[in-house]
């Protein structure tokens, strides 16, 4: 396995509890819209066996062209060993990267694409946008539902509506009004639906997909093959 050491490059706060770090590309390291990186802290292998107390998985905010790896997390005043740690690391400081993968990148079979996602789960789609924006082949079009209830919505900047793009953004900071909209969306009954969050809200918007005739294959999540079925196993006759 590879383990790339690089640096933070710039450290930007998007909201009072949400920063983004920005680190230095290594050589031949390469991603995809939608992946995600094992992200880990100094120390995590000093021992015998990796620390896993310093090592998190991250969803890549950035598309290769930018040429930095973003990682956008939430850092809350109480918070795990992880967080305290890099809330203090600063640019300059050192931090590695290893296994990549997606599990959601940007599918292109002439559908509407549905993004759901809570709070900073939205990072994990900025990439898909932005792919979408630089090329929207055999993409009908794209529709983003953001549900954080700090009401510090993330990304404005790109996660506006476009008309002329077929993109269309949408935030909400109440889980009534968010489950009524999902609920709404699965009249599509030939969309895709990506779901990024925690697992509980993984598995309720997936009943209420399911619940509006949605397929389990139409439903796209940030989860390695094998723990699909644990998700998208809902018994429609509960």
């Amino acid at each position: 396995m590879q383990i790339y050491w690089t640096k933070i490059n710039k450290i930007i706060e998007e909201t009072p509890e949400v920063k983004t770090y920005l680190l230095d590309c290594p050589e031949e390291f390469t991603w995809e819209e939608g992946s995600h990186v094992h992200f880990a802290l100094e120390g995590f292998n000093a021992g015998d066996k990796p620390n896993k107390s310093l090592v998190r998985h991250m969803s890549i905010a950035t598309l290769p062209r930018e040429n930095s790896i973003g990682i956008t997390t939430r850092i809350r005043e109480q918070c795990s060993e992880f967080k305290t740690i890099l809330r203090e690391l600063e640019v300059g400081s050192e931090v590695a990267i290893f296994k990549t993968h997606s599990n959601v990148p940007l599918k292109r079979e002439d559908k509407n694409v549905y993004l759901l996602s809570s709070g900073v789960g939205l990072a994990t789609f900025r990439p898909l946008v932005l792919d979408y924006f630089e090329r929207a082949d055999n993409v009908n079009q794209i529709h983003s539902l953001n549900i954080d209830s700090s009401k510090n919505f993330l990304f404005t900047n790109i996660f506006e509506s476009a008309p002329d793009k077929k993109f269309t953004s949408q935030f909400v900071d109440n889980r009534k009004d968010y489950y009524e909209e999902v609920k709404n969306l699965g009249f599509d009954k030939d969309g895709l639906f990506y779901v990024v969050g925690s697992d509980e809200f993984l598995v309720q918007n997936i009943e209420v997909l399911r619940e509006q005739g949605i397929k389990p294959e139409q439903i796209m999540l940030d989860k390695h093959e094998q723990q699909r079925p644990e998700f998208l196993s809902f018994d429609l006759s509960i």
